[in-house]
């Protein structure tokens, strides 16, 4: 008996301990925007202001990045889901095999079909926080860590690692402890609480948003509805003074391109292309949630102990239609959009305000990717000799936001995309593979394994094909993204005249 009670008080105190640890460790926050490109701002993230930074309004950016640092070479994944499970694996999506998205119902391979390639062997139900899921990697997810190591953990929005009928699919497996509609669907339904955001009787497809009956028949816009669950969902940890994670995944700016009655007008009145005004709405909108978790904070003053890290989840959609105008002319000056492994397909805009350890108004050049935030979101919560089931790919950025000067060009960044993520070709979508190291940036394509090589200090637009002058630099970043590929043994497509498998970029002849 008397061991029982000393058991138990053993473990009140260690309870108690890992309570009072956890009090004194910041809050973070990961606000993550669905296909937002780089270009998508007023708050410019080049050298110098564009023609469509000068379209947008979004003034809480501006304010956050007053507060903190701002990356001008943050990189995600082409597409979505790729970006979204290697936040929370830490793994690089080709070592992950999950390179497009996935379908919100199981066993479906989202691949179009293609005259050429037979489809790459992927992990199309996406990421398992638990092993033997056909289809899947399994993964420690972060959350998860966090969680166990005394963080109140809340998802808000999108999720989109795994397809339904999965562990992955369900925030609740993935170390969250509230979860407020994320779901295996990848895209709203609808984003008007009139349309109960896609939840209407007969009518309901997967991609119907849960959780918000509570804004069912109003006019409350979905990124408006999530943002303020999100304050309510804070309210507890902040109450109870324990440490929180939010993880808030707007679905915007997401297809359907839907007006946001509050913020459309002003892009009608000025000209704009209809559906870019319903765009640049969709942008205001969410803009003016992150500013609305930025107030909030300050109301509860806990501002100053809440890291809050902005990011994209890949580039700005740029195919006509959806989007409006010229087709690839949506992420100027950068090249394409998203699907695309040229620059606007996968550079971000990314912001860090850490109070005490970020100065504010900082510029970081270092390129980073969406991997790195595992070990950096760990690190800055303190959570140390963690057990997990997965190499860790990913990098930490703590020693970036510490020095903005900070610079590494040894460092080797991959992007893989074996698959036909849409029916048509465009440039640098669908079987293309890039590699960065440097200033340097090589493109392969393995439909006809033509290799580019771009300089990106002086060519950001990646118009300018390097190859035939610098043979030795295509060797060499050949040589470094096919040992990657074979170390991680990435997917990779067969030629479906031959049934061979595409060459690796370093098997290509001269």
């Amino acid at each position: 008996m008397y061991k029982q009670i000393r058991l138990g008080l053993a473990a009140i105190i260690v309870f108690f301990s890992l309570m009072t640890r956890a009090s004194e460790r910041p809050n973070i926050i990961v606000f993550l925007v669905d296909d937002m490109g780089w270009q998508d701002t007023s708050e410019p993230f080049w050298k110098e202001l564009t023609p469509l930074n000068k379209r947008y309004r979004t003034p809480s950016m501006s304010r956050l990045a007053s507060e903190g640092m701002k990356f001008t070479n943050a990189y995600a994944c082409p597409v979505c889901t790729p970006t979204r499970t290697s936040l929370m694996s830490g793994m690089n999506a080709a070592h992950e095999g999950i390179t497009n998205w996935t379908s919100p119902l199981k066993d479906r391979n989202t691949d179009n079909s293609d005259e050429q390639m037979a489809g790459a062997s992927w992990n199309f139900n996406g990421l398992s926080p638990v092993p033997g899921i056909e289809k899947t990697i399994h993964a420690t997810p972060f959350p998860e860590l966090l969680k166990e190591a005394g963080y109140f953990t809340i998802h808000v929005g999108k999720a989109h690692w795994a397809s339904q009928g999965t562990p992955g699919a369900s925030p609740h497996h993935m170390g969250f402890m509230v979860n407020i509609s994320g779901h295996a669907g990848g895209h709203p339904q609808s984003y008007l609480g009139e349309d109960n955001y896609g939840n209407i009787p007969g009518k309901a497809q997967p991609q119907a948003v849960p959780d918000l009956e509570e804004y069912f028949g109003t006019d409350t816009f979905l990124t408006e509805a999530l943002t303020l669950e999100a304050i309510r969902a804070m309210e507890a940890p902040i109450r109870n003074k324990q440490p929180f994670f939010l993880n808030m995944c707007q679905y915007a700016v997401h297809t359907p391109i839907m007006a946001d009655k509050r913020f459309v007008q002003k892009y009608y009145d000025a000209g704009l292309d209809p559906i870019e005004a319903r765009y640049a709405s969709l942008i205001e909108g969410m803009d003016k949630s992150l500013g609305d978790i930025m107030d909030y904070l300050e109301k509860m003053d806990v501002d100053r102990n809440t890291i809050i890290i902005f990011m994209s989840d890949n580039g700005g959609l740029s195919l006509t239609p959806p989007r409006g105008g010229e087709p690839f002319t949506h992420n100027l000056p950068l090249k394409a959009g998203k699907g695309s492994v040229y620059e606007g397909g996968i550079r971000e805009p990314m912001i860090v305000k850490w109070p005490g350890v970020v100065q504010p108004k900082t510029v970081a050049s270092q390129y980073v990717i969406v991997e790195d935030f595992f070990p950096t979101i760990l690190q800055m919560a303190e959570v140390k000799d963690y057990k997990i089931v997965q190499p860790v790919d990913g990098k930490s950025f703590v020693p970036i936001l510490e020095n903005p000067e900070y610079s590494d060009t040894t460092r080797v960044l991959v992007w893989h995309s074996p698959n036909k993520w849409t029916r048509n070709d465009g440039p640098g979508i669908n079987y293309f593979s890039a590699v960065r190291q440097g200033k340097w940036k090589l493109v392969y394509n393995m439909r006809n394994g033509k290799r580019e090589l771009y300089n990106l200090d002086a060519d950001i637009g990646e118009l300018n094909d390097l190859s035939l002058q610098h043979p030795a630099k295509v060797k060499e970043l050949s040589a470094l993204i096919s040992d990657r590929l074979r170390e991680w043994n990435a997917p990779m497509p067969a030629f479906k005249s031959t049934g061979m498998r595409v060459p690796y970029p370093d098997e290509v002849s001269e």
